[in-house]
């Protein structure tokens, strides 16, 4: 067992062995958590990070150590806790320093393209994470088209893109992924648009379900299968959870529109009350959807204060998360950035939000959060080719979802966010062990 405790010094400690001995029938009044190897669901792929502008800029201003120091405690599978996906921003997002496109106005024929602007700060740091773990999972997303595309001339405040850009736009994401692999980074995957119902205050473009349908089977699906990658993974949404049966429905009840698609992606930034009234919504999306993934592209504690870089219910919020989208049949999940420094940025919308780990950069040290090792019950003993196998708690306090590796070891996770320690049986076909779960903590239990 590998704990995190909120009142401990246990961060992914190893805090104990236990043996399974038979034990036929619990009582109501034995709390237990039930693993059931016997059926299985969705294939895992992974857990990561996004490297956004943000991001790379703040770990270019760390020392050398510092930085060594980041790429393995993410991307090292032994030492670290072994990221596995990864996704950039294509022109710049809220999380970069400047609003920048990588072709001049009007050229509709892309022959300005470049990624200069990457070369300085995120494309070095994207290479380094690559080269720490070969297995990660690469993809890409947009946050608004070159203003002069959209209807409100504008990178900003939402608008959309016109009709007469779309197939210039479609071209745009190919001359990307293009790019960026010839630069020796493979492209897994694209998402379509980043939150398409935001008008947001920094780069943004809105689309309803139709117009993002239209634009994928129009345009966009076919652009990428006429040019050599319709292996690509072409995930739509890409926004909250509780919009997503929606936006589902309309693209993919369109045979046209679902043949390119892969996927479904979805943020947490629905209305917030810490209960999980909104992965019934994913539940639905798979049920209906059963031949399509669901991916995890975004999530982070917002509005930032230095004094809550402690705060317990910073990793909590993860760990609900990231058990109630498993059991909903999520096959990866995606962090938002992987680094900000002690401000909560940079970012020029000024929407400073939590990280994993901040830099404090003064000191040139990183500062972790308990988000961090609460992903990393996750992303570290969870690997990719797991198979999600049947788990339930008999106490509501006791939170889980369980993973067999394919060298046939389960993964079990089980988290406790009350004030109260619930120690339980771990019971499999059968036999059970007797387990210590302090309050306000988290565990993984790999079994033999």
């Amino acid at each position: 067992m590998y704990s995190t405790v909120q009142n401990g010094a246990e961060r992914l400690t190893k805090t104990g062995t236990y043996s399974l001995t038979p034990f036929a029938q619990p009582l109501e009044t034995q709390p237990c958590v039930f693993i059931d190897p016997a059926n299985s669901f969705q294939t895992f792929l992974g857990v990561g990070g996004a490297i956004t502008d943000a991001s790379a800029e703040t770990f270019f201003k760390l020392p050398a150590a510092s930085q060594q120091e980041l790429l393995k405690a993410y991307y090292d599978t032994v030492n670290g806790i072994g990221y596995r996906m990864l996704r950039t921003n294509i022109n710049s997002c809220d999380f970069s320093s400047d609003n920048y496109v990588y072709i001049k106005k009007g050229d509709t024929l892309l022959k300005t393209f470049n990624v200069s602007h990457d070369e300085k700060y995120k494309i070095p740091m994207i290479k380094q994470a690559m080269a720490m773990n070969k297995g990660i999972r690469f993809f890409v997303s947009p946050w608004s088209p070159p203003a002069w595309m959209k209807t409100n001339n504008s990178m900003l405040q939402g608008g959309n893109l016109l009709p007469q850009y779309m197939k210039a736009w479609a071209n745009y994401y190919v001359k990307f992924i293009k790019t960026y692999e010839a630069k020796g980074m493979p492209v897994w995957g694209l998402t379509v648009q980043n939150e398409p119902m935001a008008k947001q205050k920094w780069e943004s473009c809105m689309y309803t379900a139709e117009q993002e349908r239209d634009f994928v089977k129009n345009y966009l699906g076919p652009t990428l299968k006429a040019n050599g990658l319709a292996s690509k993974k072409l995930i739509v949404w890409d926004h909250n959870r509780d919009l997503i049966y929606q936006r589902a429905d309309v693209i993919l009840n369109d045979p046209k529109a679902a043949q390119y698609v892969w996927g479904i992606g979805f943020h947490w930034y629905e209305t917030w009350t810490g209960s999980a009234m909104q992965f019934q919504n994913l539940r639905q999306v798979k049920q209906a959807f059963s031949n399509k993934e669901l991916i995890f592209t975004e999530g982070c504690v917002e509005k930032y204060s230095l004094d809550r870089i402690n705060d317990w219910a910073l990793g909590e919020r993860y760990g609900l998360s990231m058990i109630n989208d498993f059991n909903a049949g999520t096959v990866a999940w995606t962090d938002w950035n992987v680094l900000l420094d002690e401000t909560g940025g940079p970012n020029h919308a000024g929407n400073f939000c939590f990280a994993p780990i901040h830099a404090d950069l003064a000191t040139g040290k990183l500062m972790y959060t308990n988000s961090y090792y609460y992903i990393g019950h996750f992303s570290k003993y969870i690997l990719p080719g797991a198979s999600r196998v049947s788990s339930a708690s008999s106490r509501d306090v006791l939170e889980t979802t369980a993973f067999k590796n394919k060298d046939g070891k389960l993964a079990v996770v089980v988290l406790n966010r009350s004030d109260a320690d619930m120690d339980f049986k771990l019971w499999i076909a059968g036999n059970a062990a007797d387990v210590k779960c302090p309050k306000h903590s988290i565990q993984t239990l790999i079994v033999e």
